[in-house]
């Protein structure tokens, strides 16, 4: 896809130098992928504490061993 984007000069190479990227398209894929891990990971991370997968767990065995 292509777009017009109104980048700083000493950002985009900084994101050049840091990620290794042979051009710009490549260094900005690379940025927004990692970008969208970290958030994935962050999400995942603030459940801590929130599910209670033993119990799922249980039941999935209880389930898959009623199912038998």
């Amino acid at each position: 896809m292509r777009t017009t984007l109104n980048l700083k000069n000493d950002l985009i190479n900084k994101v050049l130098e840091l990620t290794g990227a042979k051009n710009r398209s490549q260094a900005i894929n690379d940025v927004l992928e990692y970008f969208i891990k970290e958030k994935q990971i962050n999400n995942l991370l603030n459940l801590k504490g929130k599910l209670h997968l033993d119990e799922n767990l249980k039941d999935l065995r209880e389930m898959e061993l009623d199912e038998r």
